[in-house]
């Protein structure tokens, strides 16, 4: 056979590069039940789809030529649920999956063609930052950032995902805070360097979980979305997310069937939703009678959780919703929630998803400390969002909207605001309101009859009379009225793609 010869080398080194990099590192993984890269590519695509490049690149340091197959990383195309996506794995038994000059140029590749050809991009992260000694040199170091202004920026063109599935130090790190979402195995660490490193400098926590683990993540930088137990859990959330958001932003998400039962849940919300504004609730029950049943997918929800943000479906259409929770500091925004709430907003701005806003706030939380964090920033910046994006903007003020909240709950920007019967909106608080105005306190005789005197004037009925809200409702309506003005408000004549007009914001806000 003429070709016998080429052919067993080919498949000899086919099947050396993928025994990868340490069988001891394998071994481990196996018994810990971690999957190692090339698994973890096999279990999230659909069986056979994907086409690997780079398969046979290795280090260009004549050193590590012969002990870097692939070059620590594994880069392709393979379908998830028969859509392409580009994907970039760290096989973290390979030099620790370390960044360098060739392993640069494989991932820059991929992440140019999934922007080029309107496929997502998908990063399975665990890696222990720059390759030593390759990066102390400045000619290796210098020749890492040669794919210049088209591997590095992020202009939203198309959806980008993660999964940090172990240490991530660096560049895993860099594309994780870049995507869209972002989900974190418990145990796994994302930061831009390791203890060894920060630690010659300063000394600030016990263990490198503490110093950057997926608790600081999901609660306090807000940085990764959602924690999971294991890998295969975090690629099952991986595929969740995609399954609603489109390929590339000139295209709509997908649609799904409208789970049967949808239309039952708006029935319970006169019990959901006390009509004494004094008494808490939790939003995420009202969500759950809105929208279509077990659609919620959400974003970031460990972190600001006095606003919730996440994707839904209503009638079968992908939508954002933005909803206070008066569950957590009575739905007051601060300005990590403001943060949380504009982010969420260019993202959706950026993907043809239209909006839904359910307010239930007292306003925002003033006072010394938001003063200090730049809450006033914080809020303009979330109302600026607001006022430029270009997608359709539907609001339910459900009890309250007091202050400069109403406007960040879409009050004179939304498409479409209907307010419950016993929805009220002002400056401020009435009873606040009585105490500004007249002097008056609780305590004080005749507070309670200034107090209905000023709710009359900040009624539903006083917000409609103005044209302020377009529609006053029964809580039982909130459905209807949201399918019928998502309906409504679809932009037609751009076959409903936005103008895209926030998709070069900063990632982390």
């Amino acid at each position: 056979m003429a070709y016998e010869d080429s052919l067993s080398e080919l498949e000899a080194r086919r099947a050396k590069v993928k025994e990868m990099g340490s069988p001891k590192r394998l071994a481990e993984r196996r018994a810990a039940g971690i999957l190692n890269a090339r698994e973890r590519v096999d279990a999230f695509v659909d069986a056979g789809t994907f086409t690997e490049v780079g398969l046979h690149a290795h280090s260009d340091n004549p050193l590590h030529k012969h002990k870097s197959p692939a070059d620590g990383v594994i880069t392709g195309f393979g379908d998830v649920d028969g859509r392409p996506v580009g994907i970039v794995a760290h096989d973290f038994t390979t030099l620790g999956a370390s960044t360098a000059t060739v392993y640069s140029r494989k991932t820059s590749y991929v992440h140019r063609v999934a922007r080029e050809k309107g496929i997502p991009f998908v990063h399975f992260g665990e890696a222990g930052g720059a390759r030593l000694p390759d990066s102390l040199d400045a000619g290796g170091f210098g020749a890492m950032a040669l794919g210049g202004k088209g591997s590095l920026g992020r202009d939203r063109t198309t959806p980008w995902a993660t999964a940090i599935l172990g240490q991530a130090f660096g560049g895993p790190t860099w594309d994780a805070v870049r995507s869209d979402y972002v989900v974190m195995r418990r145990g796994a660490t994302m930061g831009v360097s390791s203890q060894q490193v920060t630690s010659v400098a300063v000394s600030e926590a016990d263990t490198e979980e503490e110093y950057c683990g997926w608790r600081m993540h999901t609660r306090d930088t807000g940085m990764a979305d959602l924690a999971v137990n294991s890998d295969l859990d975090a690629l099952a959330a991986l595929r969740a997310f995609l399954s609603y958001v489109p390929s590339h932003n000139l295209e709509l998400p997908p649609s799904a069937p409208v789970p049967s039962g949808s239309d039952d849940g708006a029935a319970q919300l006169l019990d959901i939703v006390p009509d004494n504004r004094r008494k808490t609730y939790d939003m995420h029950h009202v969500i759950e009678a809105i929208f279509d049943r077990e659609s919620f997918l959400a974003l970031k929800g460990r972190h600001a959780r006095a606003v919730i943000t996440g994707l839904a479906r209503l009638g079968g259409e992908v939508v954002g919703v933005i909803a206070s929770n008066p569950r957590i500091k009575g739905g007051a925004m601060d300005g990590e929630a403001c943060d949380k709430a504009t982010s969420f907003v260019v993202f959706c701005d950026s993907f043809n998803i239209p909006m839904v806003m359910l307010a239930d706030t007292p306003g925002f939380l003033v006072g010394l400390e938001g003063e200090r964090r730049k809450l006033a920033g914080k809020v303009t910046n979330f109302l600026d969002a607001l006022a430029t994006t270009t997608v359709p903007l539907l609001t339910l003020v459900l009890r309250k909207a007091y202050g400069l909240s109403y406007l960040n709950f879409g009050g004179g920007l939304a498409d479409a605001l209907g307010i419950w019967s016993i929805g009220e909106a002002s400056l401020m608080d009435p009873e606040v309101a009585v105490n500004v105005i007249h002097g008056v306190r609780a305590s004080d005789p005749g507070f309670s009859e200034r107090v209905a005197e000023m709710k009359q004037d900040t009624s539903a009925y006083a917000l409609a009379s103005t044209f302020a809200a377009h529609e006053v409702l029964d809580p039982r309506e909130s459905r209807s009225f949201l399918l019928r003005m998502l309906d409504l408000h679809r932009r037609r004549l751009r076959d409903g793609i936005g103008e895209h007009l926030m998709r070069n914001w900063p990632t982390t806000i």
